[in-house]
């Protein structure tokens, strides 16, 4: 059985891999992070809902250049019932094989982060997940309170966008179309 990966290891690594094409101690003093974002994801058939939830998401936001960086490991998605975690990481998201869902992209509208308010964006990035990078268009909200920004979104992922697999026999079981929301407190 392959070992959880240490989430202090996991956060480092995506604070260096953020910082790394854009650092300089300006740069450095100006980013956000958190490692507790909420993401959640849902689904429904006339069958059953599939619903999952993880508050160990990794994320780090550079104001400076407005990129934004989010990562979540697969196997950190609870669901209701253990059998149907145990499907979802093994038959469909091959957790072994592809353990993270990676986000990276850059705040298209300007944002002042030094100042309170709130601001509709949209962020322009890759989205890889199951092994397969695909290029996103994604909407959300963010609200600078007391300099700290909090970030939410909701938004769909096509499972045949990312090669993830339904079998047909349980294919009334599982929609196509998964909804993804994230709500994020930065530090």
């Amino acid at each position: 059985m392959k070992k959880p990966l240490n989430t202090k290891v996991a956060f480092c690594f995506i604070l260096i891999l953020a910082l790394s094409h854009f650092y300089t101690p300006t740069y450095a003093q100006n980013s956000f992070s958190t490692k507790d974002a909420k993401i959640s994801l849902f689904s429904s058939t006339p069958l059953q809902d599939i619903k999952a939830q993880s508050n160990q998401g990794y994320s780090v936001i550079i104001p400076k250049s407005q990129q934004i960086v989010f990562q979540l490991a697969i196997t950190s998605l609870v669901f209701p019932r253990p059998l149907m975690q145990e499907h979802f990481n093994e038959n469909y998201m091959e957790s072994d094989k592809y353990p993270n869902a990676l986000f990276k992209g850059t705040i298209v509208e300007a944002i002042d982060f030094t100042k309170d308010g709130q601001y509709t964006v949209t962020v322009k990035g890759t989205l890889t997940l199951h092994g397969v990078a695909q290029e996103r268009s994604i909407t959300g909200k963010i609200e600078i309170m007391n300099g700290k920004p909090k970030i939410s979104s909701n938004f769909d992922v096509l499972c045949a966008n990312h090669k993830i697999k339904i079998p047909s026999l349980v294919f009334k079981k599982i929609a196509e179309k998964i909804n993804i929301n994230v709500i994020a407190n930065y530090n």
